[in-house]
């Protein structure tokens, strides 16, 4: 059977100039049209220090050097590049993978949980009779668990005769979250390219695996023919200084991070983490995980950690554990492969390129505790624990912090808390929840004596796997109830009610306030001597390396510009007489697509509208729902009013950063089963833009209407409607790469957007990616 292909998405618009002495501007247009220019930054631009944080400002410089290679290359790649690299497929001889190339891609493993039942349809409707590498996939059970009822016996039942027909790696449910069996069993590698149907796929990076989400259509297509097509997004560099303090966790470095750079900074980007040998060393590799894990919640698609002796030490203490255990992991983490990974670590070249750089000085953290109900509003557990913020529950559960590391963490609070021989218990009217990430992870804190003092204490046991952090099973949060959790995600309704309160913390604070019954710490962090603020920046945090660069790159754009003037003088007439005639040019559609969408703009005037509040988790995973059902529940967290304020035909046009969170396709769907065929955002999330695609919904980012829209209606102020039928109307015209506004007064504007690339075109136009693959290999079975 032929490989599957990109998708060959016009290039035209990328146009990647060549900048001199090595400093690129890397460009991104997400899958959905980019309608303007997204922001553009040079890896050398002059950096500007933040001084908006909570705590510190303390000095600290980096010596990151020692995590890159020596000899610079011709064409130097990032860590990121170099692995998409190692996972393309069709490149050109000499091909350099960069950001901006669309690229197919042949990940190490493709893994699926719940969803595996709909992915196993999809790509039995394509025609798939054998999977293309049984060893390329892991199907795990972990989302609905607690789910007993028939309809969810079965479905488990036929993903795991599917799994065993087709030879794959198949985990039951109870073995545990399916992103830590991955690391647990070796799935995940350092070096490696892991795609997951699922968005926390990310926190491979915190064992040095290139880890991002992709859709269900995505993995039914490597099922079915072992491959994928992605644009290399823009890779952003986070720079850590100084050193973690005591008392300070992995999980407070990612929420401060979310929070202190709060405005889509990384949104759609690649993140790589980067420090000196001892800053990296402050950072456990359990709590290194917890970071990437959430770099998703933070915009990401992928947050990196360079292989160092601390990842290849935790290596060493899990192939022992496997060898003495006789664990099948054994096959996967052992010590001649450890030390092939540490004789060929890959690394950074000199000289590679970042779209953003910045930095963060870990010594300058102390414990946070962020929302209620965001991941992008923290505070420190110093100004919240004063106020006594009484809570119903608390959770210690999920992917994110429910390893052994931190259930220990927990415990130790608890025997910390015992008083005059007596042990501490959970507070009155607190239920507290308690998950392992993996029955592997639970069985390390049950030999410690740490899943005992917990279950003591009062802890309410649950198995291992997501339950209450997608909002499935036991212990939700209820009406007016506030929980904290040890958790990814606080979005309104995710827990639970949408009228609850969640905050998000570390596991030791989650144990401290289940045993005070408000939000709380151990009281472990002890703050330094002069830190008041977070040091934050843009830059590496090196001041002389900023400086330089900064030089550096001010030299090369008065170069830039003489040469621009000479080719300006050069071209005189006959440029203008160019660019007239391109802005005349009518872009081709394809059959089958529509020249022009028109219809009344229904607005949605905020920004981050999640996919729990586009579609509710607790709908995800009830497979076959009818069209009708979907659209109904269509935006039930976001707003209950949506299916009652609008109608077939309608434009939606919402903020910035629409679709972000989880990997559900439904978020697109639901949309398309209210008969809406054009979604249109300030920004887009890139899983959205790409289910949007691969099941043929339309969506195009125009900040400049959603400015406009907002100017016009902010008389409103706080008062704005979740839901507000505008009286706009809007034409976009495809062939004319325009669309036309008619506002409620009658005044007309238009504003210019991207060519719609031909391969987009015909994706939708036969009505997703499932049906354009099907079409494909029937093509290629007619010739064969």
């Amino acid at each position: 059977m032929a490989r599957f292909r990109a998708v060959a998405l016009s290039t035209r618009a990328l146009g990647l100039a060549s900048l001199r002495s090595q400093a690129a501007v890397a460009r991104l247009r997400t899958p959905a049209i980019a309608a303007s220019q997204l922001r553009l930054y040079t890896a050398s631009a002059p950096r500007r220090q933040q001084v908006e944080a909570f705590q510190s400002q303390l000095g600290g410089s980096p010596n990151a050097s020692s995590f890159y290679q020596a000899t610079a290359p011709a064409n130097p790649q990032n860590l990121t590049e170099k692995i998409f690299q190692r996972y393309a497929i069709g490149l050109p001889p000499g091909k350099t993978v960069k950001a901006g190339d669309f690229i197919s891609i042949m990940p190490h493993r493709c893994m699926t949980h719940d969803n595996s039942y709909p992915v196993a349809t999809k790509a039995m409707n394509l025609g798939l009779k054998k999977i293309y590498n049984s060893g390329q996939i892991v199907m795990a059970l972990d989302h609905d668990v607690s789910n007993q009822s028939e309809s969810n016996l079965r479905k488990y039942r036929l993903i795991e005769e599917f799994a065993r027909k087709h030879g794959t790696y198949f985990y039951p449910a109870g073995h545990g979250i399916a992103h830590q069996i991955m690391i647990d069993e070796g799935h995940a590698w350092p070096g490696t390219l892991c795609v997951a149907s699922d968005s926390h796929s990310t926190i491979y990076g915190g064992i040095g695996c290139l880890g991002t989400p992709v859709v269900r259509s995505d993995a039914a297509g490597i099922w079915s023919v072992g491959s994928t097509w992605l644009q290399q997004p823009p890779v952003a560099k986070i720079t850590f200084t100084g050193l973690l303090p005591v008392g300070v966790t992995g999980k407070d470095v990612i929420l401060s991070l979310c929070s202190l750079f709060n405005n889509d900074e990384v949104l759609n980007h690649c993140v790589e983490f980067a420090g000196s040998e001892q800053t990296l060393a402050s950072i456990p590799i359990d709590d290194r995980l917890t970071i990437s894990n959430m770099t998703t919640e933070w915009g990401a698609l992928s947050g990196l950690f360079p292989v160092d002796d601390a990842l290849i030490s935790w290596y060493r203490g899990k192939a022992s554990a496997a060898a003495v255990t006789d664990s099948p992991a054994k096959e996967r983490i052992n010590h001649e492969r450890i030390d092939e990974l540490s004789e060929n670590r890959l690394a950074a070249d000199p000289g590679a390129t970042y779209a953003k750089e910045f930095y963060l000085n870990l010594s300058t953290l102390s414990p946070f505790v962020t929302g209620p109900n965001t991941v992008k509003v923290a505070n420190p557990l110093s100004k919240l624990e004063p106020q006594n913020i009484k809570i119903d529950k608390a959770y210690l559960v999920s992917c994110t912090n429910s390893r052994a590391s931190d259930i220990a963490a927990a415990a130790r609070v608890f025997r910390e808390a015992s008083k005059d021989g007596k042990p501490a218990k959970v507070a009155d009217g607190v239920r507290f929840y308690l998950a392992a990430a993996s029955l592997a992870e639970q069985r390390i804190a049950e030999e410690a004596g740490d899943w005992k003092v917990l279950l003591d204490a009062g802890a309410i046991e649950l198995p291992a796997s997501c339950g209450p952090c997608i909002g499935l099973g036991t212990g939700l949060l209820e009406d007016g109830e506030t929980g904290i959790s040890a958790s990814n995600r606080n979005y309104p309704g995710r827990m639970g009610s949408r009228s609850s309160k969640a905050y998000l913390a570390s596991p030791e604070i989650v144990a401290a306030s289940a045993i005070k019954g408000a939000i709380a710490g151990p009281g472990w962090y002890q703050k330094p001597e002069g830190v008041e603020k977070v040091i934050i920046g843009e830059g590496s945090g090196d001041y002389a390396a900023d400086k330089a660069r900064s030089i550096e790159s001010a030299f090369d754009k008065i170069i830039n510009e003489v040469d621009s003037m000479i080719a300006s003088a050069e071209g005189g007439q006959a440029e203008s007489t160019t660019t007239a005639a391109k802005d005349e040019a009518l872009a081709d559609i394809l059959p089958g697509f529509p020249e022009k969408i028109e219809g009344e703009i229904v607005f949605l005037d905020n920004d981050n509208i999640n996919t729990d509040g586009i579609y509710p988790g607790k709908y995800t995973y009830q497979d076959n729902l009818p069209k009708e059902k979907m659209a109904e529940v269509c935006m039930e967290n976001y707003d209950p009013e949506f299916g009652k304020l609008t109608k077939p035909g309608d434009i939606l046009v919402t903020g910035f950063n629409f679709g972000c969170g989880s990997s559900r396709e439904q978020a697109a769907t639901s949309i398309l089963a209210r008969d809406i065929p054009l979604v249109i955002a300030g920004s887009l999330g890139n899983i959205f833009s790409r289910n949007s695609i691969n099941n043929a919904l339309v969506s195009l980012e125009i900040p400049r209407l959603v400015e406009r829209l907002r100017e016009a209606f902010k008389e409103d102020g706080d008062k704005k409607p979740l839901t507000r039928r505008t009286g706009w109307k809007i034409l976009w015209d495809v062939r004319r790469s325009k669309v036309v506004i008619t506002e409620k007064d009658g005044s007309v504007w238009e504003q210019k957007v991207s060519e719609l690339p031909p391969s987009v075109q015909e994706i939708i136009a036969v009505k997703g990616l499932e049906n354009w693959v099907k079409s494909k290999l029937q093509a290629l079975e007619s010739e064969s």
